[in-house]
């Protein structure tokens, strides 16, 4: 019953943790409540270990030889069968304990480096703001580079605005794709898809994206000049290997249709890669292309599926200035309502939850497991001790010292520790190399998680055994042959 009352709580817990889109505990909205299968299949484990744990010691109990029980029992206290059934236990605790935490600890080690990943842009004083565009009004990318002009003019003279622009896509949030091939060179795949973002120029200021070869866009990259993109370091040596293509020209989304169909674009610049999906992943090829420059096309299709995001870097705190700047962009706008707000400091936070979430988990599963196995040992070495205790009474009577019979119960009881910390690392073995596609960073046998774990293991399991090591050497020759 108190582990039903904490699973409930458990449940609250989970929930509380939730990165918000772990569909297996019920993800946004979903409502999450104790199932009762659940419920029933722990009740019903719990009765069936009970029944199992009284079962075996009665069944060794009711067996009509008495002179082997007698036998082993004069000579260590307790018969040596439960004393070997009670240390399987601890082994296999031990070594659980081991495995669960080695795997816990390369999740942990793949957290750290993945939070040490160069982004390629600056999160820090970042606002982030959404407006739908949908409707007949933006439907061409005349209106739509009219309205990114307006807006980014109103918010750059805010006080505390460093630099404002607006992208159909913010980093590390879900973006888009479309075929390119270059000009009088034919790519030996045909055209190749690649990712594709419309940006302002303000952009790369905000995210303070270096441009390491060529120019950014600038407003004379307008609707009426000739078409322009910047490709990222990545695209560049993929497809451009020991070759520059400043100044070659590309054409995108050819074949898509009609209203997708544009003249081609010269290469005017070579950006930093920047991780615009998950932090794990290497940095695909991207191409940028000025908002005023998007194909009609493709500007009605963002206009009605998906909304234009705004983002604005700050010198001050940039919630601070969040009402100021919807207020702006209202007024740009003609009055359609802003969503979606938040710093992207949360918007790159959100994008580790589900593996934040994960390693957090395995942490409680690893520390669950020690904690069993730390008081499978205490509970084996203090039952030991107490069934021993005429024996330990008569060789401090025949002359042994309390030290020596403190040692004695310390070396067996790290005995079977060291046996389940071998066994365990075997085992941890094998799971790492299953857990080789969820680590990033780190090698399945990792030198620094090979040697803490089992080291930390052992000083709990020495920690285990040292108390009823004390309670040994302090037991009174006289009373333990009393109570023989």
């Amino acid at each position: 019953m108190l582990g039903l009352a904490l699973g409930m709580w458990g449940v609250h817990a989970l929930l509380a943790m939730n990165p918000g889109d772990m569909p297996l505990i019920g993800g946004r909205g979903a409502a999450v409540t104790v199932d009762w299968r659940v419920a029933f299949f722990t009740v019903l484990a719990s009765l069936v270990t009970g029944i199992i744990c009284g079962l075996m010691p009665a069944l060794q109990a009711s067996r009509g030889d008495l002179n082997t029980p007698l036998k082993e029992s004069g000579r260590s206290g307790t018969g040596l069968r439960q004393n070997r059934a009670r240390s399987v236990l601890v082994v296999c605790e031990t070594a659980l304990a081991l495995i669960l935490l080695i795997g816990s600890a390369l999740l942990i080690r793949s957290f750290i480096a993945l939070r040490a990943v160069n982004r390629g842009f600056e999160t820090h004083n970042v606002l982030t703001l959404r407006m739908s565009l949908a409707g007949t009004h933006f439907d061409n990318t005349r209106a739509v580079g009219q309205l990114v002009r307006e807006a980014t003019r109103r918010m750059d003279t805010l006080p505390g605005v460093i630099a404002s622009g607006a992208t159909s896509a913010v980093p590390l949030e879900i973006g888009s794709g479309l075929p390119f091939d270059i000009v009088g060179r034919s790519l030996a795949q045909g055209p190749v898809r690649v990712g594709w973002t419309s940006v302002s120029p303000g952009y790369f200021d905000v995210f303070r994206v270096a441009i390491r070869r060529g120019r950014g866009f600038t407003d004379r990259d307008s609707h009426a000049a000739p078409g322009v993109a910047i490709i990222n370091q990545t695209m560049a040596r993929m497809f451009w290997p020991g070759r520059d293509p400043i100044g070659d020209r590309i054409i995108i989304g050819k074949g898509y249709g009609p209203g997708f169909d544009e003249p081609a674009r010269e290469i005017v610049g070579i950006s930093a890669d920047i991780h615009d999906e998950e932090l794990s992943s290497a940095p695909r090829p991207m191409t940028y292309v000025p908002m005023a420059q998007v194909a009609d096309g493709i500007a009605g299709l963002f206009s009605r599926v998906m909304p234009i995001a705004w983002v604005v870097r700050t010198r001050v705190a940039p919630q601070s200035l969040r009402s100021t700047i919807e207020t702006e962009l209202r007024r740009a706008s003609g009055g359609l309502p802003v969503a979606g707000v938040e710093s992207m400091d949360e918007v790159t936070a959100r994008s580790t939850a589900r593996s934040d979430f994960n390693t957090l988990m395995m942490n409680i599963f690893g520390g669950a497991a020690l904690l069993l196995a730390a008081i499978g040992m205490y509970g084996l070495m203090a039952y030991s001790v107490e069934q021993r205790t005429p024996e330990m009474g008569i060789r401090q009577a025949l002359g042994a010292d309390s030290s020596s019979v403190r040692n004695m119960v310390v070396f067996e009881g790290m005995r079977l520790a060291l046996i389940g910390i071998f066994i365990g690392s075997a085992g941890a073995f094998i799971l790492a190399r299953l857990m080789t596609g969820f680590l990033f960073g780190v090698t399945p046998w990792d030198p620094m998680v090979s040697a803490t774990v089992p080291a930390l293991v052992s000083v709990v399991a020495l920690l285990a055994v040292w108390l009823p090591a004390r309670r040994a050497a302090r037991i009174d020759p006289a009373a333990a042959l009393r109570h023989s």
